[in-house]
């Protein structure tokens, strides 16, 4: 990022107070990112694990047709849960390893 916006060669406080800004909120953008794609992913995670929950919750209430559309879903929901969690732990690595 080039900090000398009118191109003069000088770069003056102005211009450097907006090149600044620039990149506070660059990385208040990196941050909030990180952490809305942490989030995701730990609700996912806690979706998988309580997924058979309800599946036991509404057998025991008597719910068999419940159950048995929960059963039923279960093998796409797993599968696209995962793929949630796995995209973002392997985008979260691939981008450590990127040169700086």
């Amino acid at each position: 990022m080039n900090a000398d916006l009118n191109n003069d060669g000088v770069i003056d406080e102005k211009e450097y107070e907006i090149y600044l800004e620039r990149l506070r909120r660059e990385m208040e953008d990196e941050d909030a990112k990180r952490d809305s794609q942490r989030q995701m992913a730990w609700f996912s995670l806690s979706g998988m694990l309580l997924f058979p929950f309800s599946v036991v919750a509404t057998e025991s209430f008597g719910l068999s047709q419940a159950s048995n559309l929960l059963s039923t879903m279960s093998n796409i929901y797993y599968v696209s849960i995962a793929a949630i969690v796995a995209s973002y732990f392997g985008f979260s690595n691939m981008k450590k390893g990127e040169p700086k």
